[in-house]
């Protein structure tokens, strides 16, 4: 049965993991679950296989994607960054020239005390654990980072398999961070700590002056990715 996001009845009773020749699949009553693009899931280890089969079991008489996060996630490494994997990893490696974390303000005072006490640590990590020491500034503009940092970091994205790749992807986009994203794979963050670091600019100006339905919005998209992508990662490595 291929996962079509236009679908929206029901029609199966049970989701089940399954142990198959190169891993786990899952299987909707006995019918093998496909991705959009008509792929076998074939998942490496039997807690993603059953968390995704979990999502497809808790669907009501009408499926909603947006509550399978473990299924996009799978469904995005198979068709996505297998078919166009040195494309994902550049556009990951991108967000290593503009990190949010090595942009500060200057003023005011009490936001660049928050950024540094929170973000520093983080590129302190970098520096100890990636090899990828990287430059801060306060201008506007980019800042040049070490070539070596940045073949540092190539290494640590081109490292990982395309389901981790997938995960990293969604939660760098979210955080706008290679450095979070990595942190938040490593270990090193767990998905909230993620959040708060992505957010502090934010979440200051909300102290200030309020939050409108927008920020509520893109505030709830992107703790749920970093969610998403934490445990993902997490069923990986279970």
């Amino acid at each position: 049965m291929i996962a079509d996001p236009g679908q929206r009845r029901r029609l199966y009773k049970e989701a089940r993991a399954v142990a198959a020749e190169d891993g786990f699949e899952v299987r909707l009553d006995d019918r093998v679950l496909r991705s959009p693009a008509g792929s076998r899931l074939a998942l490496p280890g039997e807690p993603l296989a059953a968390a995704i089969a979990a999502e497809w079991q808790a669907q009501g008489d009408k499926i909603n994607p947006e509550t399978m996060p473990m299924m996009s996630l799978a469904c995005t490494a198979i068709d996505r960054v297998a078919a166009r994997r040195g494309e994902i990893v550049e556009e990951v490696l991108r967000f290593a020239e503009t990190d949010l974390l090595c942009h500060r303000a200057d003023a005011p005072a009490e936001l660049a005390g928050r950024q540094a006490a929170a973000w520093q640590p983080l590129l302190d990590w970098a520096a100890q654990d990636l090899e990828a020491p990287l430059r801060t500034t306060t201008g506007i503009l980019a800042v040049a980072q070490p070539p070596e940092s940045l073949a540092a970091l190539r290494r640590a994205v081109e490292d990982l398999d395309d389901l981790a790749l997938a995960a990293l992807s969604v939660a760098v986009g979210a955080a706008g961070s290679l450095v979070i994203g990595l942190a938040l794979l490593r270990g090193r963050l767990d998905p909230e700590a993620a959040f708060e670091a992505a957010e502090l600019d934010a979440s200051y100006q909300i102290e200030l002056w309020g939050e409108d339905p927008e920020a509520t919005r893109r505030r709830a998209v992107c703790r749920a990715d970093l969610f998403a992508a934490a445990r993902f990662v997490g069923l990986l490595q279970a």
